[in-house]
């Protein structure tokens, strides 16, 4: 069984057509873990009316800290040798929490963080289910003891008698089992991060894997055919999970029921007809060799499959991924032989709770150091290149009343300025010492900007109460800002224009949610963004009550199955033209001007993370124009908003040159991550902002 999880697991990692739900033997771990720990500690508990605590966390300690940690010191080496100083940073400290055995909250708290998702993988990923394992190993002595107690304070019987019975044991495991699941289920549909990485989310899977051990007896009263027939259900519904789940699968939710009860089923088979069925497969001598690795193979494999295309220089093909998984297979065997088993039985060790205690102290402070020496010496990446100069664009204020000219004029005369600092860096190399902002606080602004921004987040509703500016006034011009975070982004340039033109803001701003009325799926929740949908419903009501004079709309152009996300339309498809025309008639019938901003070039990179590793190379970094632009989808908006009685700005002379588009301005990040502006850069572009507004208002 443990041969089936590694290797589906594996696999998946190693993106094998055919198993994008592979994921699924992770699932299968936990049941295996809840059979064998809980029988382990009920057998003891029989034997012995007690558990000794410090042999068993002895134990587990000699089995499992010292590979974890080897596995984990050389990873983290690895890291500091080959990934970018930001991206290895933020390894090193995944190492540490890994270390721990808390990354698994590391990540889920991740999850919640909205920059998250552009951050690429770390190299540790995989040690969050450890973390789960680890806390379960806390957590179910405990419960084993504390319900001995129960028994005993209940029917007031010996400590021997109270653990004589098998039943109350079943009633506590059910009971957590279906507390677990349904927190589970809740979790998975408005919070999968949490759902995902969390002991109590997961308890359930574990749980069952116990109730497997302690209805035993149940399970050798089947007769051999039925064990037989319950085996092979168990390891069809296992494969059919690798076969037709994926990433966008909603897990754990129901789904996880497939793979678990398939574990339960095939567990369960063995106890009743170990020799017959799916158990002479499993029982093969190479499952049982992938058997006794499948531990170390599960530290091994994800470092190597992330790792392994730095070292070489270029992403791997399925035929190197598999060369790679193969490698980190023969790694596992080495750590089993030099590693696992001399310490696991050594004598000296074998023998004494209290040694096998220190050994998996001192190995996981090992690792711990290691992590905390390293982000000592490998510090945040600084720019190492002459000073620049702050690039400055000076606004020349158009008087109300004037012809469209003079407001063309204006508009010209600040985009020339953003122009001429664009050409001045193009062919910049050193990355500035006086960068703004530092590429360390580059990714922080993301999260505060949103903030700040008043950007909803995925599961809120309404539009946000978020007005800045003059709000006193009731003749005030009212400006609304919608769209996605690409919206939000623009926040502190309008927040600037507000407090100069006394304008009344409103941002009406939502996670991951185009105005446009398309049909989407969340890539964070995995479901259909049925808030998103709500969300629409207010602003367009907030919009026909309020009638602010101008409407400005913007949002990432990153959506459809092309892109990563699971929509069944991608970003510039006739299905996004046609929508943004009906949106900007809508928004125009409820009499306010619309002026749609186009996009900003996809850097293909986060950005910061990129020149941590390019210090002396900016434009290695920089994409060439004609990739990181699409003109033609630039030109149909364009079309589309005209046809909807909207205007429309094309930002890309704002960010590009006619060949390249570089990523620092003057002495200015332009990108936060892989495609956010920073605070600095969209204050810089204020005055552009600023000068189409005002031709979009003196339009109408």
């Amino acid at each position: 069984m443990r041969a089936v999880a590694v290797l589906a697991v594996v696999l998946f990692h190693a993106a094998v057509p055919g198993l994008g739900g592979g994921y699924v033997g992770v699932d299968v771990f936990f049941v295996i873990s809840g059979f064998l720990i809980t029988g382990l500690l009920w057998r003891e508990a029989n034997t012995t009316g007690t558990v000794g605590l410090r042999r068993f966390y002895g134990a587990r300690a000699r089995r499992l800290l010292p590979a974890s940690a080897a596995v984990g010191v050389i990873t983290l080496i690895a890291s500091a040798l080959l990934l970018p100083p930001l991206r290895a940073r933020t390894a090193f400290g995944d190492g540490i929490t890994s270390a721990l055995y808390v990354s698994n909250y590391r990540f889920l708290l991740q999850g919640v963080d909205y920059s998250a998702p552009s951050m690429p993988l770390s190299p540790f990923q995989h040690y969050w289910s450890l973390g789960v394992e680890e806390q379960f190993y806390f957590v179910w002595p405990a419960l084993i003891l504390g319900t001995a107690w129960l028994i005993r304070r209940v029917r007031r019987r010996t400590r021997a008698e109270a653990t004589s019975s098998q039943r109350p044991y079943v009633v506590v495991l059910a009971l957590v089992a279906a507390m677990s699941l349904t927190l589970s289920l809740v979790a998975s549909y408005w919070g999968p991060f949490i759902a995902f990485f969390s002991l109590p989310t997961r308890a359930w899977q574990l749980a069952i894997g116990g109730l497997v051990v302690l209805t035993a007896d149940q399970w050798r009263r089947l007769p051999p055919r039925t064990g037989a027939i319950a085996g092979w259900t168990g390891l069809a519904l296992i494969l059919l999970a690798c076969n037709r789940f994926s990433t966008d699968t909603l897990y754990p939710g129901f789904a996880a029921l497939l793979p678990t009860v398939g574990a339960a089923l095939v567990i369960g088979a063995g106890c009743a007809a170990p020799v017959h069925g799916c158990g002479r497969l499993l029982g093969v001598s190479p499952m049982r060799a992938i058997g006794r690795i499948s531990y170390s193979w599960y530290l091994w494999h994800w470092p190597v499959l992330v790792l392994a295309p730095l070292l070489i220089g270029h992403p791997l093909g399925l035929a190197a991924r598999l060369a790679a998984a193969m490698i980190s297979g023969g790694l596992a065997v080495l750590t089993l032989r030099y590693i696992e088993n001399p310490l696991r039985f050594a004598d000296p060790i074998r023998r004494s709770p209290g040694r096998s205690l220190a050994l998996g102290g001192v190995a996981t402070a090992a690792a711990v150091g290691v992590g905390l020496a390293l982000l000592v010496v490998v510090p945040n990446p600084v720019g190492r290149g002459a000073p620049t100069a702050a690039p400055t664009v000076a606004e020349a204020p158009t008087p109300a009343g004037s012809t469209m000219g003079a407001y063309d004029a204006a508009l010209q005369h600040v985009t020339a300025q953003v122009q001429a600092a664009v050409a001045a860096s193009a062919d910049l190399k050193v990355v500035p010492s006086n960068l703004n902002p530092p590429l360390a606080d580059a990714a922080a602004e993301l999260n505060t900007m949103f903030v700040g921004g008043c950007m909803r987040n995925a599961w809120q509703v309404t539009a946000s109460d978020c007005a800045t500016g003059d709000i006193a006034s009731t003749t005030t011009t009212t400006v609304a800002v919608v769209g996605d975070s690409h919206a939000a982004m623009w926040n502190p340039a309008f927040h600037k224009l507000a407090e100069k033109r006394h304008w009344r803001l409103e941002m009406l701003t939502k996670a991951g949610c185009p105005l446009m009325d398309l049909p989407i799926d969340s890539d964070t929740l995995h479901r259909e963004y049925t808030e998103c949908e709500q969300w629409r419903g207010h602003v367009m009501a907030r919009l026909r009550a309020e009638h602010p004079r101008l409407v400005a709309i913007t949002m990432a152009r990153a959506y459809g199955t092309e892109n990563g996300f699971p929509e069944p339309f991608t970003s510039y498809d006739s299905a996004w033209i046609e929508s943004l025309t009906r949106l900007v008639h809508q928004v125009r019938s409820a009499g306010a001007e619309v002026l749609v901003l186009g996009p900003t070039p996809d850097p293909h990179s986060v950005v910061p993370i990129c020149l941590s590793g390019h210090l002396d190379d900016v434009t290695a970094c920089s994409p060439p124009r004609s990739t990181a632009v699409n003109e033609r989808g630039i030109a149909a908006e364009s079309a589309a908003t005209k046809a909807g009685g909207g205007q429309y700005a094309d930002l890309t002379g704002l960010f590009c040159t006619t060949n390249r588009c570089p990523v620092i301005v003057g002495n200015t990040l332009v990108y936060q991550d892989n495609g956010h502006l920073t605070t600095e850069y969209a204050r810089l572009l204020a005055p552009v902002i600023g000068a189409l507004a005002d031709r979009a208002l003196a339009r109408g």
